[in-house]
C-alpha cells in the first residue's frame, strides 16, 4: 500500500514539476565544480554553512585526480588537486570521501593501486589546515600492506582533533581459495589525528561482503553507529550494525532480517544517519527475488531499529543516500528505473507513516549510470551532487561525465500534516 501511495506521488510530481512537489518547496540546478570528464561525487558539511566536495576527474592517457572544491552556499572555490597518478584506482562504487576534524582540519581520501592484480588497492588519506587550498602527504590508515583490496571507506569526527577511520580490509581474503568462514573481507577501523597520529587497526567484523559502501554516523552521547552489508557462511548478505560505545566496539548485530541469500557482492551499501538519540536507516535488498529499498527508525541510539518501511516505486535499483531532519523526518535518496530512464528520486519520510512524499531530482535517459548520487544539509539548503552523462550540440550522449548538482529547500510544516 505505501509503494502504491508512493507511486501515485511520484505521477503528480512529474505531472505538475518540481515546484508542487511536496518534498521540497523550491529546487534549482547550479553548475558544478568538475570538468568534462568528473565523476564520483562525494559532500561533506564543515561549519559556517558551507561544503566540501570530492570527486575524480579522468585525462588521457591514464591519469585521474582527486579534487575539492568548498561550496560558501552561493558558489565553489577553485577545484583543487589532492591526489594524481595513472595508479589511482577508479571504481563508479569506491569513490573518494572527505570530513572536517572539529578543529577546522580537513581530510581527504581515496584509493592507489598496491599490486598488479585488478583490485589490489590501499587507502591513502591526506590532511589540510588550510581550508583545502593544500593538503599534505598521503597517509595510509591500515597497517597491512599486501597486494588485496582495502577500501569502501567511511570518516567520521571524533572528538576535538581526530575522526574514526572505517574501511573493508582483504588482507585473508582470496579469492582462488574456498569461502570458508575465515576466508573472506573484514571490517576494520582506527583512528586519525590532526597530527597525523593513528590508532590501533582493529578488526570489526571478520566475514563481511565485499564491495558494498559502509556509512557511519554519531549520536548526541558520542556513540558511533558504522553501517554495512555483512556475509554469512551461508552467503546470506543482510545489513549489519557495530557501535563503539565510549571507546569500545560492539559485536556487529544484524538489524534487516531481510534473508537475502547472493553467492555474490550486490555492490549496494546502506546509509545511516543520526539526530540526537533518533537513527535512520536505508538500504536495498533483493531478498526473495524482490528488489526493495527499505527505512527503519530508532530512538534508542542504534541499539534496536522499528519494523522497515518499503519506500521505493516497485523497481529500485538501490545506491541509497539519508539524512535526517531537525524535525525528526528523514530525507532518503535512491536510483528507480522508471520509463523515463535512470531515475534519481528524494523520499521524505516519518518513523510514524513512513514515505509520505516522493519527488524525482533528475534522469539519466541514455549513457553512463548516474553512479552514486549523495546529499548533504547545508544550512537550511539540501545539496545534491551525482555523476551525470554529458552531450553532444545534437543532445546525444557522448561518452563523458561531468558532476550534476542541485539544492532544495525541504517544504516547511511537512511534520505537522
Amino acid at each position: 500500500m505505501m509503494a502504491l501511495w508512493a507511486a501515485i506521488a511520484l505521477s503528480a510530481a512529474l505531472i505538475i514539476g518540481p515546484a508542487q512537489a511536496q518534498v521540497f518547496a523550491d529546487i534549482e540546478r547550479i553548475a558544478g565544480p568538475g570538468g568534462d570528464r568528473a565523476e564520483q561525487p562525494s559532500i561533506v558539511v564543515l561549519p559556517g554553512d558551507r561544503a566540501l566536495l570530492s570527486w575524480t576527474e579522468l585525462s588521457e592517457p591514464f591519469d585521474a585526480t582527486v579534487k575539492t572544491a568548498l561550496f560558501d552556499g552561493s558558489d565553489w572555490s577553485k577545484p583543487v588537486s589532492v591526489a594524481t597518478g595513472d595508479d589511482l584506482f577508479v571504481n563508479y562504487a569506491d569513490f573518494p570521501s572527505a570530513v572536517g576534524f572539529a578543529d577546522g582540519t580537513l581530510a581527504v581520501h581515496w584509493l592507489r593501486m598496491i599490486g598488479s592484480s585488478p583490485y589490489a588497492y590501499g587507502v591513502e588519506i591526506a590532511l589540510s589546515s588550510n581550508d583545502g587550498a593544500t593538503w599534505g602527504e598521503p597517509i595510509t590508515p591500515h597497517s597491512d600492506d599486501s597486494a588485496r583490496e582495502h577500501g569502501f571507506v567511511s570518516l567520521l569526527p571524533d572528538g576535538e582533533d581526530g575522526v574514526v577511520v572505517m574501511w573493508l580490509d582483504g588482507r585473508d581474503y582470496d579469492s582462488r581459495q574456498p569461502d570458508g568462514p575465515t576466508n573472506a573481507m573484514q571490517l576494520r577501523s582506527t583512528t586519525l589525528t590532526s597530527g597525523a597520529i593513528l590508532g590501533d587497526d582493529v578488526v570489526l567484523d571478520r566475514r563481511t561482503c565485499t564491495c558494498c559502501q559502509t556509512s557511519a554516523a554519531m549520536t548526541d552521547d558520542g556513540t558511533v553507529l558504522l553501517a554495512y552489508r555483512d556475509r554469512t557462511v551461508g552467503e546470506v548478505r543482510d545489513i549489519s550494525v557495530v557501535r563503539r560505545i565510549e571507546g569500545r566496539w560492539s559485536a556487529p548485530v544484524p538489524v534487516s532480517g531481510d534473508g537475502w541469500e547472493i553467492a555474490g557482492c550486490p555492490v549496494n551499501g546502506p546509509a545511516i544517519d543520526a539526530t540526537g538519540e533518533r537513527v535512520a536507516l536505508a538500504w536495498y535488498t533483493e531478498a526473495k527475488g524482490e528488489p526493495t529499498v527499505k527505512l527503519a527508525f530508532s530512538d534508542n541510539r542504534g541499539a534496536s531499529f522499528e519494523a522497515p518501511y518499503t519506500i521505493d516505486l516497485g523497481n529500485p535499483s538501490g545506491r541509497v543516500d539519508l539524512m535526517l531532519l531537525a524535525d525528526g523526518s528523514a530525507l532518503v535518496s535512491w536510483i528507480e528505473i522508471t520509463g523515463a530512464g535512470e531515475t534519481l528520486l528524494v523520499c521524505r519520510a516519518t518513523a510514524e507513516d513512513g514515505c509520505r512524499a516522493v519527488q524525482q531530482i533528475t534522469v539519466s535517459a541514455s549513457g553512463p549510470s548516474l553512479g552514486f548520487p549523495r546529499m548533504a544539509l547545508v544550512g537550511e539548503t539540501v545539496l545534491m551532487a551525482w555523476t551525470e552523462p554529458t552531450q553532444s550540440d545534437e543532445g546525444r550522449a557522448n561518452g563523458g561525465t561531468r558532476i550534476g548538482v542541485a539544492r532544495a529547500t525541504p517544504r516547511e510544516g511537512f511534520a505537522n500534516q
